[in-house]
């Protein structure tokens, strides 16, 4: 088997999608108009998808109440500090910058709707 993506049920999904279009560079996979506004997105090199949907019916986590270990996205940084600022500058909120002993630099941001978002640099990429 492979992946295929994970969905996460969010308060609007229309907004969530696009600040990670935005700044993310997220590109469209495939978008419903209608509620729930399902919306899946791809990572730049298609591999990877998230889909975002805003269905009352279901359970919403309260991701700004936990813990960004409990749950977060991980991207890829070639410079997180520069992406830490950028991402501030659209509204993200700052948790933790962790330097590796391998080199590498982990900063967790939060994005505005309270998600984590963890900005890898690391030293040996995967």
């Amino acid at each position: 088997m492979k992946f295929e993506h994970f969905a996460l049920n969010v308060p609007d999904t229309r907004a969530h999608a696009a600040w990670y279009v935005a700044h993310l560079g997220f590109a469209v996979a495939r978008q419903q108009t209608e509620a729930p506004y399902t919306t899946f997105l791809a990572d730049s090199t298609g591999r990877t998808v998230v889909e975002l949907y805003s269905n009352p019916n279901a359970a919403m986590t309260d991701f700004p109440s936990q813990h960004p270990l409990v749950f977060h996205f991980a991207v890829v940084s070639t410079d997180a500090r520069a992406d830490r600022t950028r991402l501030e500058a659209a509204g993200a909120t700052f948790f933790l910058e962790a330097a590796q002993p391998d080199g590498s630099m982990l900063i967790m941001l939060r994005d505005p709707w309270g998600v984590a978002l963890q900005l890898c640099q690391r030293a040996k990429p995967f």
